[in-house]
């Protein structure tokens, strides 16, 4: 959804661009961090830390006594230089965002001083901002502190990237700072803690809490400082006598290890790549309530939203959050161990941590499985519309935007060109070069690239100009001919971006003969190339980018024929999904449906899926040629997300002899075959249906379960119903699925008459609203406004229920209501 600007009417402003004259340089280091040691303890009651904090820094280089400190929204009770065990006051100036101190007397470079500050914390009350990764910046969250929600657990967590730990400790909040840690947190004595580093100590106080001591001996970031408290189960687990652990929720502790116990093979993997052993003391995850973003790579305890826990059935369809996983393990090289020293440099932090993801699949399920998902990150970053952006890039209107898919999507599959370019053996050593020279330092891009040349003795400036330091992605327009009097193949490549750039692209072209694969390494540099190869009779197929490795946009003259070879011949995922993209479009042809209907029996899971999407169940001649595949996918795939698609495809045969496979799915373990099934059942027996809601309602039930079990109730029930339609909504995770229930959800509270449940009921789609991250705000408030909540008060006021609608159209212009 797009909502027009109108410049000059009263509607919006234009937007300011002056940041397009700002050039974002990495932040000057006037004073270094050294050790920092925090005696935190939390005021529950106004979500309040007081802080009692201890800085040791030196100058850089040059002399000063001057110290300006990172510190939002505090209130600063005292500052001193410590003298041994004594402290000695200090002059400062604050203004409510950096703390301006001046010292005893000028420190010469590198020369260590320790200045001392008692304060309050107050993030609640700072006025910070987040972006599209991180919805807010407060960076010290007390969730339910209370105890007032007598659903949701009492949490602290924080959240330090990019700037925001300086909200609960002062700091020279910069990721070009590096500093050892010891953080002490005094809780009640209920609680379990995290942090940086090892525990060392823990001392129980006589009013009932308990202070806890973390020790951090090596350095890292601010940003990756971290602290989380909570009543979590602790499962144990361990990487070469080193401390793996998960802290969860304790419903989820039976299933702790199903979702993160892969985490010390991914250890393993890692570390044998980069030739780095996992460099830290321990590795914690835990997760966090109401976490306002995926997940965060503190330095050995990253945090996870609440996503993350998912029960026994939820498994059976997948680990949702495995790539997750991967993703924040691998930052404890790529982002822990070497940092970014800017935040236009962030490609070294997130474009890693975006391949560390496939890696992990090429790894562990094999080529498929990650190439399927390198395909769809690319598809991302393709459809972000960002063509314009560097990956890395000096000017921005905040360093926010960095965190896009041009740093993640793009950054990733960039990082797979290399690899394929130079070669496995070249790239991983590379990574080790890099790794082993900046370790506990911070980096740039020009390090990464000079890494590559010292070990691969290339100049790759072509490279990392083109892709690093430059924007957009080719859009190729590819031609095969043959030429019978020369005998000869030729492919024409034209490079058809509207930016005028060229791009420089070292790429195989595959040429197939009798079924004989000849593959010729290529460069296409010029707007328009040519290339011909000597071939005595036509090819089967030729095959431009022939490992499937670019990130470009591509248009080719292949015929039916020609794809369908490449399926079976070529064979990479791209390769075969090609050829059903290119089938999908043509289901008037017999022969293409006929293969579509083979396609339905890939090896891969995901393109059995795919292909399941793409047919076209309107045309007689499809239902025909794979009703009978598609049934036999519905009883017997032994993937609950291909079985679940084929179960909904189905329904478009409106067959009542159907009726008992639906009923006997309904009861799968899978939540979303057994969602896809009552789906299903209800288009063939809705009072079969609901039957089955009113048993499954007493039952648990998540995902698209959860969500079918609603909409049945919502499409076929009565008031009610209201308590579990209301509480699924209320329970499902922010997302797509949730998104798509408003306009259901907020129908059925048209038909309910009291009015405390609307309230209810509206408070909870106001509160999704709320939390959908500013930057996609602009898409979904729109449609959440009006086409969900104005249409719900145009409802109520035409039924006579006015007080109804005068609370649903405050809630809309964000008042409060009765």
């Amino acid at each position: 959804m797009a909502i027009a600007s109108i410049y000059g009417q009263g509607v919006v402003s234009p937007p300011d661009t002056s940041w397009k004259n700002t050039y974002r340089d990495a932040s000057e280091k006037v004073n270094d961090l050294v050790h920092t040691k925090l005696d935190a303890k939390f005021d529950f009651s106004k979500s309040y830390l007081n802080g009692k904090v201890w800085i040791t820094l030196k100058p850089h280089f040059y002399a000063t006594n001057n110290l300006s400190l990172d510190a939002k929204g505090m209130e600063i009770h005292k500052v001193a230089i410590m003298k041994g065990s004594a402290q000695a006051p200090l002059k400062y100036d604050y203004d409510g965002w950096i703390l301006k101190i001046t010292l005893d007397r000028k420190y010469k470079g590198g020369e260590k001083y320790t200045v001392f500050i008692d304060y309050t914390a107050k993030p609640d009350e700072a006025n910070v901002s987040g972006s599209a990764a991180i919805n807010d910046a407060k960076g010290l969250y007390f969730i339910n502190p209370r105890g007032e929600e007598k659903d949701k657990p009492t949490q602290i967590w924080t959240q330090g990237e990019t700037e925001a730990t300086s909200v609960w400790v002062p700091t020279i909040d910069k990721p070009n700072q590096k500093t050892t840690e010891e953080i002490s947190m005094t809780v009640p004595d209920k609680f379990v803690t995290l942090s940086n580093g090892l525990l060392v100590s823990q001392k129980k106080n006589a009013d009932g809490t308990r202070t806890d001591n973390w020790k951090m001996d090596l350095p890292h970031a601010p940003y990756l400082f971290f602290m989380g408290v909570g009543e979590y189960a602790v499962i144990k687990d361990s990487y070469k006598g080193k401390e793996v652990s998960y802290y969860v929720e304790k419903e989820y502790a039976p299933v702790a290890k199903k979702i993160f116990g892969l985490t010390p093979e991914m250890i393993a993997f890692f570390s044998r790549i980069t030739g780095v052993d996992y460099p830290w003391a321990k590795y914690s995850q835990i997760v966090g309530r109401d976490y306002v973003s995926g997940a965060m790579e503190n330095t050995t305890a990253t945090l996870h939203q609440e996503s993350a826990q998912q029960d026994a059935r939820q498994l059976i369809d997948g680990n949702s959050w495995e790539d997750v996983i991967s993703h924040e393990l691998f930052h404890q090289w790529f982002g822990d161990y070497v940092t970014t020293e800017s935040w236009s440099n962030l490609t070294l932090n997130e474009s890693f941590a975006n391949f560390s993801e496939y890696l992990w699949r090429e790894y562990k399920y094999g080529e498929d499985h990650a190439e399927a998902h390198n395909y769809g990150d690319m598809q991302g970053y393709i459809g972000s519309q960002s063509e314009n952006k560097d990956l890395v890039r000096f000017k921005y209107a905040d360093k926010e935007d960095m965190f896009d898919a041009v740093s993640y999507n793009k950054g990733g599959r960039i990082l797979k060109m290399l690899r394929d370019y130079i070669g496995d053996s070249a790239f991983y050593k590379a990574l080790n070069l890099y790794l082993t020279t900046n370790k506990f330092k911070s980096a740039e891009a020009h390090q990464l690239r000079l890494a590559m040349e010292e070990v691969t003795g290339k100049d790759l400036n072509w490279f990392f100009n083109q892709w690093y330091f430059g924007s957009g992605h080719p859009k190729l327009d590819i031609t095969y001919s043959y030429d019978e009097a020369a005998r000869k193949s030729i492919v024409v490549i034209k490079q058809t971006q509207s930016s005028g750039k060229v791009f420089i692209l070292p790429v195989d072209i595959d040429v197939y003969v009798n079924g004989k694969r000849e593959r010729h390494e290529v460069w296409v540099k010029n707007k328009v190339d040519s290339f011909s190869f000597e071939s005595a009779t036509k090819p089967n197929l030729v095959n431009f980018d022939g490992r499937k490795y670019l990130l470009a946009e591509k248009k080719e003259n292949k015929t039916l024929d020609e794809y369908i070879y490449q399926y079976t011949h070529a064979g990479t995922y791209v390769d075969r999904r090609e050829a059903i993209d290119f089938a999908a479009k043509n289901q008037t042809d017999p022969k293409a449906i006929t293969f579509l209907k083979t396609s339905l029996q890939d090896p891969y899971f995901g393109l059995r899926n795919y292909s399941l999407g793409k047919l076209d169940l309107k045309k007689d001649a499809v239902r025909a040629e794979t009703e009978s595949a598609i049934y036999d996918i519905a009883m017997r795939d032994p993937k609950p997300m291909v079985k679940a698609k084929a179960i909904s495809l189905l329904t478009s045969f409106n067959k009542p002899e159907y009726k008992s496979l639906f009923i006997k799915s309904v009861n799968d373990q899978s939540y979303t075959v057994a969602g896809e099934a009552l789906d299903a059942l209800a288009t063939v027996d809705s009072a079969a249906a609901m039957k089955e809601v009113k048993r499954l309602a007493a039952q648990p039930s998540k995902g698209k379960l959860s969500s079918s079990i609603s909409e049945t109730l919502i499409k076929y029930g009565d008031e009610s119903a209201y308590d579990v339609v209301v509480k699924n909504f209320k329970d499902m995770p922010l997302g797509q699925q949730k998104f798509e229930m408003l306009k259901p959800f907020a129908d059925f509270l048209g038909k309910i008459k009291d009015p405390e449940k609307v309230k209810v009921g509206v408070d909870l789609i106001v509160e999704f609203r709320e939390a959908v991250p500013q930057s996609f705000r602009n898409q979904t408030d729109p449609f959440i406004n009006n086409m969900v909540l104005k249409d719900l008060a145009t409802k109520k006021a035409a039924s006579g229920m006015k007080e109804q609608s005068d609370y649903i159209n405050s809630k809309i212009d964000n008042k409060k209501g009765f």
